[in-house]
């Protein structure tokens, strides 16, 4: 009897996750029709996705489904920082364009000003910020062509597009968007932990943030208005703090991927995994050598919000874990500690990498002021992917 009332207590907890999931699903699907006659499993995918033979896993369908998720908002993100200080020649535009209701078509110019604060850290910076973004939008699309091909339920975050854009020259200001880029708390541990030969966060180390200001307070990664134009300095500190968020935000794709990849039960998911992944380091690879060059800056005060910043000169501090040109990851402890230093992506550990991305996302700042459909929806991907067993047996 005992059993039988765990087992039912078990079933129906259950059953109430998987109904509240699709009903989140369902209200995605629903306020996407409302505007667009959309939903998560009539997203406009090109026809060549149609038609590939076999069924994927459920684990396998999960993850794919957290990854396209995880992308989405990446796309999101990038398409802000495009519309300021990326290549202003339509590319972009015209493929988000097709891909999200609504997304203008035409390029907006972009920002002078904060193009030329981004530009301090590498001349070409539009036109990496631009390759990056169109990288994104290019595994959004094809993550969700792949699970229509294999019949499985595909994602559409449009109904969540109700956060407000920059209002300063050069956005698309009456756009919503997933994300948030001012009020970021910026955890630059990345930095160290690629600069260690002793350190590996699989292995419980803690690796100390080269810029300590911007892991406290919200920073703005983009100005809000044109007013956050007219102090030099402060546009400066606004376009460090980018190029540092830019690392942040491919360290995770460089991780993400492997540690999901090794849930994987189909070889072609595995091979869609580590080959999309490895876009994710190239991108990591950039934006780490590029934040080596941001101009040092001290107490930088923010006038709307009075949170400081300072950006150091990292190659004045000696040593390996702050050195900027040590953009190649130091070999360290891998696995343990008995085997010799190997130079890894780290972190890999895959016990749950999907929370913990939507832990590190949270923490960010990223999702302030997005609904908590929103948030529980991503949850319940995130859960869904952790989930996942290898040919039926967890890690």
């Amino acid at each position: 009897m005992g059993n039988e009332v765990t087992r039912s207590i078990e079933e129906s907890a259950t059953t109430s996750r998987s109904n509240r999931r699709s009903f989140l699903k369902n209200t995605a699907v629903a306020g996407a029709a409302a505007t667009v006659g959309a939903g998560i499993l009539s997203k406009a995918v090109p026809a060549y996705a149609k038609g590939t033979s076999g069924k994927l896993s459920n684990g396998d369908a999960a993850i794919l489904r957290f990854v396209c998720a995880a992308e989405i908002i990446e796309s999101d993100i990038w398409l802000q920082y495009n519309e300021l200080a990326g290549v202003q020649d339509g590319e972009v535009e015209k493929l988000a364009s097709h891909l999200i209701p609504g997304y203008p078509s035409q390029p907006t110019g972009g920002n002078e000003d904060y193009t030329e604060a981004i530009e301090q850290l590498d001349e070409d910076m539009n036109q990496y910020i631009s390759d990056n973004t169109e990288d994104e939008l290019s595994h959004e699309v094809f993550l969700n062509a792949y699970l229509r091909s294999k019949g499985a339920e595909q994602v559409n975050l449009d109904a969540f597009r109700t956060l407000p854009s920059s209002q300063a020259t050069g956005s698309n200001k009456g756009f919503g968007r997933l994300t948030n880029l001012t009020q970021l708390t910026i955890h630059t541990d990345f930095w160290t932990r690629y600069r260690s030969s002793k350190s590996n966060p699989d292995l419980r180390d803690v690796l100390p943030n080269p810029i300590p200001t911007l892991a406290v307070g919200q920073h703005t990664a983009i100005p809000r208005t044109d007013a956050d134009l007219s102090d030099d300095t402060f546009l400066q500190a606004i376009g460090n703090t980018a190029g540092f968020h830019f690392a942040w935000i491919e360290q995770g794709g460089t991780s993400l991927y492997p540690m999901l990849a090794q849930r994987a039960s189909d070889v072609e998911v595995l091979r869609v995994l580590l080959s999309i992944g490895g876009v994710e380091i190239c991108h990591f690879q950039t934006w780490q050598d590029k934040a080596g060059n941001a101009p040092p800056l001290a107490n930088v005060v923010d006038p709307v919000t009075g949170v400081s910043v300072t950006f150091p000169d990292l190659n004045s501090r000696g040593g390996e874990l702050t050195q900027t040109n040590l953009i190649m990851p130091e070999p360290t402890a891998f696995l343990s500690r008995q085997f010799p230093p190997c130079s890894i992506i780290r972190p890999t550990e895959t016990d749950g990498a999907a929370m913990g991305a939507v832990k590190a996302l949270t923490g960010d700042g990223l999702f302030i002021g997005q609904s908590q459909q929103f948030m529980e929806l991503l949850n319940d991907l995130a859960s869904d992917a952790d989930a996942a067993q290898r040919n039926g047996h967890r890690r």
